[in-house]
């Protein structure tokens, strides 16, 4: 193994047994003092992040990703208050999960524990460095992060920020640690450290993570992709789906929850597709449409079968048109990477029969995608969105990170 790797490996094993210990008060005095400590290192953090943004725009990398991987003031405070909320949060780590008493006078009951020494894989999201490292230290696991080649400046100044805090405060700096090898072969090695690494969390493109589910000898859990989808249903309030189309495509293109994929109902496209077309147009969106859907659209191009399961992560969408609810949910089931999913209507029944009936880890109603995210649903950040449905699923946050061992309460037992 790379010696290096087999070095960071070690440390975090060593490191594990004092994080797991530290009392609550004393992870959320950490989690504070490095919320303040980013902002303090605002000037250093953007400085670093320049050299990463200039670079990805030498190599013509796509307006979506340049503003996935930029930082801001703004975006600085935002991972900042992300820890606080963090801080404000009850820690799971010591709950006891119910006590039974057994026949035989034994008290069996579950205790929540850290995972242990958690391996982050993402590409370039400086914002993932803070978050895990806050999740993860709150939960009382060591975090070893791979980031991207694109966001290694960033990484490794947020990175250095936080392990100069850990030392202020007489915690060991390892809990969290940043492999700065950005080669393949680094990253393939890496999956394959399960004799220090207790889980592996890829946060990416689909060919990032089909390659760590396919090649890691760690543990996953399978953080996905987001081709998703919103159906107007024809009973829709059409300015108000205009308004989250909007919302869910342009708001942000670059990231995961943004809709990528639209479903209109036949009896409202005349009235809404027009007026749709304009709004998208103003913002700089290609539309890709089915011949129906086109018609109507100045400017549209024709979708592909390819388009219907395409994650853009750019100015695009693809339009279709469908002759009922129940036509746009087997549309979406075949095509969407079980993400998030929005029906706008004004007709209960139909409400919850996307609701029941979508396969997907957020289904929303008469509300934009964008809002399938761990800080927007109160959790201050989150370690990734999983798209799984074994341990956990949706935005992940503090308890995914948290496993269970039974406490076994005896006086004398034995097992005739």
């Amino acid at each position: 193994m790379n010696e290096m790797l087999e070095q960071l490996g070690q440390k975090a094993r060593r490191a594990e047994s004092t994080v797991r210990s530290l009392s609550t008060n004393k992870k959320n005095e950490v989690l504070s003092a490095v919320a303040d400590k980013l902002v303090e290192c605002s000037p250093r953090l953007l400085s670093a992040n320049a050299l990463d943004v200039e670079a990805a725009e030498r190599n013509h990398m796509a307006a979506g990703l340049v503003d996935r991987l930029l930082l801001t003031e703004d975006r600085i405070r935002g991972m900042a208050e992300g820890l606080r909320q963090l801080v404000d949060l009850e820690d799971p780590i010591g709950e006891v999960l119910g006590m039974k008493k057994r026949p035989n006078g034994l008290l069996i009951g579950q205790k929540r524990v850290p995972l242990g020494v958690v391996g982050i894989i993402y590409e370039a999201r400086p914002n993932v460095t803070a978050d895990a490292f806050g999740l993860c230290f709150k939960t009382g696991n060591v975090v070893i992060l791979k980031g991207g080649s694109d966001a290694l400046h960033s990484n490794e100044a947020i990175v250095d920020c936080i392990r100069e805090t850990l030392e202020e405060k007489q915690v060991t700096s390892d809990a969290i640690q940043l492999i700065s090898q950005t080669s393949r072969e680094t990253t393939a090695e890496f999956m394959k450290m399960n004799q220090y690494v207790d889980v592996l969390i890829p946060r990416g493109g689909r060919g990032l993570i089909k390659a760590v589910v396919n090649e890691s000898t760690i543990p996953v859990i399978e953080t996905g992709t987001g081709n998703c989808h919103i159906y107007v249903d024809d009973s829709a309030d059409l300015e108000n789906a205009a308004d989250i189309i909007i919302n869910a495509k342009t708001q942000r293109v670059g990231v995961c929850n943004a809709c990528e994929s639209l479903l209109v109902h036949e009896k409202v496209k005349d009235e809404l597709l027009p007026v749709l077309a304009q709004r998208l147009r103003a913002a700089h969106v290609e539309i890709r449409a089915d011949e129906q859907a086109a018609a109507l659209m100045p400017g549209a191009v024709p979708a592909t079968e390819e388009d219907w399961g395409t994650e853009y992560l750019d100015y695009i969408i693809s339009v279709k048109i469908v002759s009922s609810a129940e036509e746009a949910i087997a549309h979406i089931n075949r095509y969407n990477t079980k993400h998030s999913e929005a029906i706008i209507t004004n007709d209960y029944g139909n409400a919850q029969k996307f609701l029941d009936e979508v396969d997907a880890a957020a289904v929303y109603v008469n509300a934009s995608t964008r809002f399938t995210d761990g800080f927007e649903f109160g959790y201050g950040a989150e370690i990734g969105i999983s798209t799984q449905k074994l341990h956990a699923r949706g935005p992940m946050g503090l308890l995914a990170l948290t496993t269970s061992k039974y406490i076994i309460y005896g006086n004398g037992q034995i097992r005739p």
